[in-house]
């Protein structure tokens, strides 16, 4: 039975072709939208750790999500939070969702404050020394091709870059909070004001304390921790869903191709069916015969599938740096499952159908 099934796929070897790129498109499909959407939750879950900071404040109808919600805050309200107790360090800074050069979130950061939470590693160059500079990363850098005295364009405004740092602090260009809330039409104001604490020990004493201020009460105040808890699928509007729907199109395209490639086999092979059953083979044989051809193909399939991802990968590296792409062997094995198990649905109607072929009838088929 196993050389009547590679024979069969070996005699329609375009039809065999066509089928194992259905499912590797399939997986990588599946893969790549996956790797794209977990790498930028990834990537900034790690950013946002890096900061350094062990508090967290922003107005109370904030998103957690850096860039959204403007600079509704004064950042005359960092110098006070400064002073309360168990407060070491209290930087103000504006994470704003831009699409003009590039979809990134750009960072205007109070330079000082900012490098006291946890100091910048500078590759090459330095600080800030002047409004017109800005600090940009490893990444950012090396996928730009700049370098320290290059002249780059944010929100149609020319900025010299003043350093080049390791990555993992934020964002990934980094302006003067001043010239970028002046540039948004937002001056003095702030997104969110990092707070570093004496003693980790003490950071609910800092939020009771900030929550029994006046004018504080309403304000959130979270620990880095349970803020980047939040970066997850399900806390992301659409994340899941824009998921589901990318997997469950692929899913369908592969169930379709396989059912179609099936179909037409079986059409064919009546007589060779009803010869297989003149001898004595069971429907069950019948239908496992189908299910194994559609099993070497989907195998071969996810291999190539598999295969294909990490070259996209590669091209992907190549072409965007900046995006993070974070293929994980669980979703490997997921995305692999999926497009094996529906390639086997896709062959069941067809492999019922073959085993429900009278011999007879199937015999005198022309």
């Amino acid at each position: 039975m196993n050389k009547l099934v590679f024979a069969n796929l070996v005699h329609r070897p375009l039809r065999s072709i066509i089928s194992i790129f259905a499912v590797a498109i399939e997986v990588m499909m599946i893969l790549s939208i996956v790797a794209v959407f977990m790498g930028q939750l990834s990537s900034a879950k790690d950013r946002t750790n890096g900061i350094g900071a062990d508090l967290i404040v922003s107005p109370s109808n904030a998103s957690f999500l850096n860039g959204v919600g403007g600079a509704p805050m004064s950042v005359k309200l960092a110098p006070f939070l400064a002073k309360l107790p168990h407060v070491t360090v209290a930087s103000p800074a504006i994470s704003d969702f831009n699409m003009s050069d590039n979809v990134e979130i750009l960072w205007g950061i109070d330079y000082p404050s900012y490098n006291a939470l946890r100091p910048f590693t500078f590759l090459s160059g330095g600080p800030f020394t002047g409004p017109d500079d800005v600090i940009v990363d490893d990444v950012y850098a090396q996928a730009k091709r700049h370098k320290v005295g290059d002249v780059i364009t944010i929100l149609n405004h020319p900025f010299r870059i003043s350093g080049v740092v390791e990555s993992g602090k934020g964002g990934r260009r980094l302006v003067p909070i001043d010239t970028l809330g002046t540039l948004m039409g937002t001056p003095d104001k702030a997104s969110v004001i990092y707070l570093k604490s004496d003693n980790p020990a003490n950071d609910q004493a800092i939020i009771d304390e900030i929550h029994g201020t006046r004018g504080l009460a309403n304000y959130k105040v979270q620990t880095m921790a349970d803020l980047t808890s939040l970066y997850t699928p399900s806390k992301f509007p659409g994340f899941s869903i824009a998921m589901n729907v990318v997997i469950t199109i692929a899913v369908i395209v592969g169930f379709l191709v396989i059912f179609q490639s099936m179909y037409t086999a079986v059409l064919e092979r009546t007589r060779e069916i009803g010869i297989l059953k003149s001898l004595g083979s069971s429907k069950l044989t019948i239908v496992s015969v189908v299910l194994r051809e559609t099993g070497v193909l989907a195998l071969a399939g996810v291999l190539l599938g598999i295969a294909g991802t990490f070259g996209v990968r590669e091209a992907l590296h190549a072409n965007f740096a900046t995006l993070a792409f974070d293929l994980t062997a669980g979703w490997i094995g997921r995305g692999a499952l999926i497009a094996f198990v529906g390639a086997l649905f896709g062959a069941l109607y067809p492999a019922w159908m073959a085993a429900r072929k009278d011999p007879i009838d199937a015999l005198a088929y022309e």
